[in-house]
């Protein structure tokens, strides 16, 4: 059995597609699957080239046994909409010529966002003889619609045009989330779906083996201090306003909160941060995947908020599974599915509702107050993934469907 993954976002990015995407190649490899990549010039989330690829000094190349192919992408960093939909369809356009030089496929599975690479995934399923997977991540264009990222009607009607005929022409739909599947199949009842849902590497993150890497001490906390962690994009989704307006409400000084990441959001919460005075919030870089568990190790909590929005209800942060993994306790603001899955059934954390700065405050005052609380809730945490969100069940569970 061969396939195809197409994606814009590949490692060595770091990102939860990322991630994903190449867990789940390395997995259905060891189960003799052929699995190939064909994704862009590394640049995320930065956009900038990394320097080994500038110039497309790398085309081709093997990472942990999976063949990666490169093709060309424009970059910017204009949030403008034009330069952002050059960038999109840059790739597009390059992963086809690249793509239709491959030899023939059983499977291409797209990855959506970005949806216009539909057209190119289309295109190639057909010229490598290959039945179209369409995996979708995130709603779109509903979910830019819903936030205001793109508001124009006439491409709005041609994006959920390209949605329709996207799923229409897939073989399989496979959604990241219950609520991406039941979203889809309502309003596409004839589309052949599966859930194949983002999980965690439960040997990768095992706190039992990990040791950590001083990242209390190289930031000033001390061993009373409750480290709220947040780490992923800081993008508009995240809604991560109200974090510094719960971290001016919280009167607890062992309080301390850690923002790491980047994103277009990060300069313009930098400047509240600075207009609200606050001394208990702490900016830090993105790291790489492999710092990551020992990071997780020394913090206290893991804080996951998304905006208040509906299409969200279905939405489950990627972020969710390594630090619950690592036994750490949830402090989850997003309703709906995760909210089900990690509150209510797992009782792996405390929520708060989106957007509330005073409800948050006041969740983040109560884990501080219950240390044993949160010990609790952080072996909850790692029991209920190794359960339901196991990586290696996952891969195991979408080779037998496509076997089917």
């Amino acid at each position: 059995m061969k396939l195809l993954i197409l994606t814009q976002y590949y490692p060595p990015e770091i990102g939860a597609p990322q991630n994903r995407l190449h867990e789940l190649s390395i997995r259905l490899k060891a189960k003799e699957v052929e699995v190939d990549v064909l994704t862009a010039m590394p640049n995320y989330p930065t956009m900038e080239i990394q320097e080994a690829y500038k110039n497309g000094r790398i085309k081709e190349e093997v990472i942990d046994g999976i063949q990666v192919y490169r093709s060309s992408i424009y970059v910017t960093k204009s949030k403008s909409i034009i330069p952002r939909l050059l960038n999109y369809f840059s790739f597009v356009w390059s992963s086809y010529w690249r793509g239709r030089k491959l030899e023939k496929y059983d499977y291409l599975l797209v990855e959506s966002p970005p949806l216009f690479l539909g057209y190119s995934a289309i295109r190639l399923a057909k010229k490598l003889k290959a039945k179209l997977i369409f995996n979708v991540s995130d709603l779109w264009p509903e979910s830019a619609e819903k936030m205001g990222i793109v508001t124009n009607k006439m491409m709005l009607k041609f994006a959920y045009n390209l949605e329709e005929k996207c799923y229409k022409k897939a073989s399989l739909v496979t959604g990241q989330t219950m609520g991406i599947v039941e979203n889809i199949k309502a309003r596409f009842p004839e589309t052949n779906l599966h859930w194949l849902p983002n999980g965690v590497d439960l040997s990768f993150y095992d706190p039992s083996k990990i040791i950590g890497n001083g990242f209390r001490e190289k930031n000033g906390f001390t061993k009373e201090d409750v480290v709220f962690f947040y780490g992923g994009i800081i993008g508009h989704a995240q809604g991560l306003q109200v974090v510094l307006h719960a971290a001016s409400k919280v009167e607890n000084d062992i309080v301390k909160i850690v923002l790491q990441g980047a994103g277009p959001e990060l300069e313009g919460l930098k400047q509240l941060n600075k207009d609200l005075g606050l001394s208990n919030v702490f900016f830090l870089p993105p790291v790489k995947k492999e710092e990551m568990p020992s990071i997780l190790k020394e913090v206290d909590i893991a804080l996951v908020p998304l905006r208040k929005l509906d299409i969200f209800q279905g939405a489950i942060p990627s972020k969710i599974f390594e630090a619950l993994a690592m036994e750490k306790a949830l402090l989850l603001g997003v309703e709906g599915e995760a909210k089900i899955h990690f509150i209510d059934k797992a009782d792996a954390g405390l929520f708060f509702e989106p957007e509330n700065a005073d409800d948050l405050a006041k969740q983040m005052a109560s884990f501080a107050d219950n240390p044993e609380q949160v010990k609790q809730m952080g072996q909850n945490a790692r029991e209920y993934v190794r359960i339901n969100f196991n990586r290696d069940n996952i891969a195991e569970d979408f080779l037998q469907v496509l076997k089917q």
